[in-house]
């Protein structure tokens, strides 16, 4: 039986990896005619643009990684019926579960080489790829502002600014207030903040610093002071995209240092750090799907299974949005968001498992 686990291991990889190389060079091509414009609008450099397209090419795979295998999956078993090799391999007395095993082992090789993706490189393609973007190819310049930021910082800190420019690192109207014992301490203000990336430091101007005293006030004040704070500005107005660009422990930590000062987009980075661990499980629930479908030989041949493959594989890619996007903007639970196509397929699994075993 080693042959025939072999002989659709091979098939099963082969037109994985042969489905990214085909459409990967597609993905990149039209890509590449959108943006063609701004990248010579902005003078690029040559050296930037080749970096940009290996990070959305590992991006763009990440992100399409569960649908690339469904279709592959789906292409080669139909090829085995149309040929009658799924016929002759069950009419030698192999069950139906012996046949799927080969399936299984492709998929968690697949499944391994997600988790390695997800966890390690595709943050690291994402944040050059959503970096490249913001700076040179992004048209909605209102994007990089942020109103009325108001956040706790520690215990004991808050601070807020009436606007802050991402791109530039610039909050306007700056001030943080430092309690102990829910009693004010000092208040420092600003007309505007800057943080200094070189340095590591923050440029206050109109500095005021006003220290609580019992019987008066100690007040400071002057045109421009660089200082430190226990604080970056990145972290207290991160872009929406963040949450994509850290590794698994850093995406941790960050959201628990979130919470604790009460984001409005913990559910979007709860999406992606559940993902992480959703994604594989899909590709064993989808390969299931696919071997399911395609194994019997119809009227109308591969062409048939293709359709109904492709449109499984559309509602999957449905369910999957719609959830998100109720967990990123609503109380809706992003763990249930993430896992819910998962159970919902799973379960299409089941029964169109047992019923190609019938």
């Amino acid at each position: 039986m080693k042959i025939l686990d072999w002989y659709i291991l091979k098939r099963y990889l082969f037109t994985f990896f042969m489905m990214l190389l085909l459409f990967i060079p597609i993905g990149i091509t039209v890509h590449l005619a959108e943006k063609i414009g701004k990248i010579l609008e902005n003078e690029v450099p040559i050296s930037e643009v080749l970096l940009y397209f290996v990070d959305f090419t590992i991006y763009f795979a990440h992100l399409l990684f569960p649908l690339f295998l469904f279709l592959s999956v789906i292409w080669f078993t139909s090829k085995l019926a149309n040929n009658t090799e799924i016929v002759a391999f069950l009419s030698s007395g192999v069950s139906f579960s012996r046949f799927l095993r080969p399936y299984l082992i492709g998929a968690t090789i697949v499944a391994i080489l997600s988790i390695v993706l997800g966890l390690y490189l595709a943050p690291e393609a994402s944040k050059g790829f959503n970096d490249f973007d913001t700076k040179y190819l992004s048209r909605k310049k209102s994007s990089n502002n942020n109103n009325d930021v108001f956040r706790q910082i520690n215990d004991n800190d808050y601070i807020y600014v009436s606007s802050f420019n991402i791109k530039n690192k610039v909050g306007q109207n700056f001030t943080l207030e430092h309690f102990e014992n829910d009693k004010l301490i000092y208040k420092i203000s600003a007309q505007n903040i800057k943080y200094l990336e070189g340095d590591s430091l923050y440029r206050l101007t109109r500095y005021v610093k006003r220290q609580i005293g019992d019987h008066e006030d100690i007040i400071e004040k002057t045109k421009r002071k660089d200082t430190l704070f226990a604080f970056d500005l990145d972290d207290l107005t991160p872009v929406e995209y963040i949450a994509e660009t850290l590794a698994y422990s850093d995406l941790t930590r960050f959201i628990d240092k979130e919470e604790k000062r009460g984001s409005s987009n913990i559910g979007r980075y709860k999406l992606v750090k559940y993902r992480k661990w959703s994604l594989p499980v899909s590709v064993f629930i989808l390969t299931i799907i696919a071997v399911a479908v395609s194994s019997i030989k119809r009227r109308g041949g591969m062409g048939v299974n293709l359709a109904f493959g492709i449109c499984i594989a559309m509602i999957f890619v449905f369910f999957d949005k719609i959830f998100g996007v109720m967990a990123a903007q609503s109380n809706f639970s992003p763990l249930l968001a993430v896992w819910f196509p998962n159970i919902l397929f799973g379960i299409l699994a089941l029964y169109l498992l047992y019923n190609a075993k019938r």
